[in-house]
């Protein structure tokens, strides 16, 4: 890599290391039969999933800058996504957020699991259900910043059916919430969930707006190579703040005043924005079931994002249904909507 940009930001970040990409232990890629029959069994709505083999990826905290592993395993029906941190269980859920401040950090009985997007969109988009979380430390590793590394996991692992089945949370009425400079909401829709995500940033950057409906092959192609992205003139006020020392050019796309200063550059065009909804997919898993809605958002982030998730629960905005179109008794649902 050459140029000034670069070589200020290799100087800056204590992470940065030219040349070295940060990836998982799994070294063969999933085969074509296994990866069709994954899309088959993400496909089928009405039965709840789980992973079919423990499978582990070790990498780097993008905030904390430290090693960091985790192991997806295999659970039984209606367990949910849990992360278990040094013996102690996270359930992957809105109430358990602590900290949503350029990641999303799950937190109970004196432990945390940060940086918990990636991971959480590539589960919910490929179907899976219920899974144990087993984390060496207290973040997910970042792998290249996206959720490419988890979903090749998720393939190599396959998936498993589990005789019960999968409950969704039907939007019912519309909910919106703001922070003044940015707004989401969640409103009604016939089926699936569409996402509708547009941000607003300086050049180059600038404004960028993108709109699909998640399935696990809009997911894979559209959104799973997106990675997070940064500024340079952010970097020491970041690290100050204690986040982003682990960010590197391996696992962040990062922009100087003219452009994305890594050797290869952006994967599209609308990286940024793509990312954005990469995460949104990531946060709205933590409602505890599948969302049946249209989201949209403008200038939003993972604040708005769990903010939303919490006002949709207060309201009563979200009615727990088998996805064979079945109403399930709210008081027996499998995961609360409240804390």
């Amino acid at each position: 890599m050459t140029g000034a940009s670069a070589l200020r930001f290799a100087i800056l970040c204590p992470g940065f290391r030219e040349g070295c990409a940060i990836r998982s232990d799994l070294r063969r890629p999933a085969s074509r039969a296994r990866r069709a029959a994954l899309v088959l069994n993400a496909a089928a709505p009405a039965i709840q999933q789980t992973i079919g083999r423990s499978v582990t990826l070790v990498g780097q905290g993008a905030h904390s800058g430290r090693s960091a592993s985790v192991t997806l395993a295999p659970a039984g029906a209606d367990a949910g996504i849990v992360f278990n941190v040094g013996g102690a269980e996270i359930e992957a859920h809105w109430s358990r957020v602590d900290a949503s401040k350029l990641r999303t950090r799950l937190a109970e009985g004196g432990v945390c699991a940060s940086t918990v997007e990636h991971l959480m969109a590539a589960l919910a988009a490929l179907g899976v259900d219920n899974a144990l979380v087993l984390l060496d430390g207290d973040e997910v590793p970042a792998m290249d910043g996206s959720s490419r590394d988890f979903v090749s996991a998720i393939d190599e692992a396959g998936v498993a059916t589990l005789a019960a089945p999968r409950r969704s949370l039907r939007v019912t009425k519309t909910t919106r919430v703001s922070d003044g400079a940015g707004w989401a909401e969640l409103r009604p829709a016939k089926s699936g969930l569409h996402l509708d995500v547009e941000i607003a940033f300086s050049s180059p950057v600038g404004r960028q707006r993108l709109s699909l409906e998640l399935t696990p092959e809009t997911f894979r192609r559209e959104l799973a190579d997106a990675r997070s992205f940064g500024f340079l003139n952010d970097a020491e006020r970041l690290w100050r703040e204690r986040l982003a020392l682990g960010a590197n050019l391996d696992n962040t796309l990062v922009f100087d005043a003219h452009g994305a200063i890594n050797p290869q550059g952006p994967r599209f065009a609308d990286e940024c924005v793509r990312h954005k909804m990469l995460d949104v997919v990531g946060d709205l898993a933590l409602a505890g079931a599948p969302i049946i809605g249209a989201f949209r958002s403008y200038r939003g982030g993972h604040g708005l994002n769990i903010a939303l998730l919490e006002a949709a629960a207060r309201d009563g905005a979200l009615a727990p249904e088998f996805e064979s179109g079945r109403n399930e008794n709210a008081a027996g649902a499998r995961r609360s909507l409240s804390p």
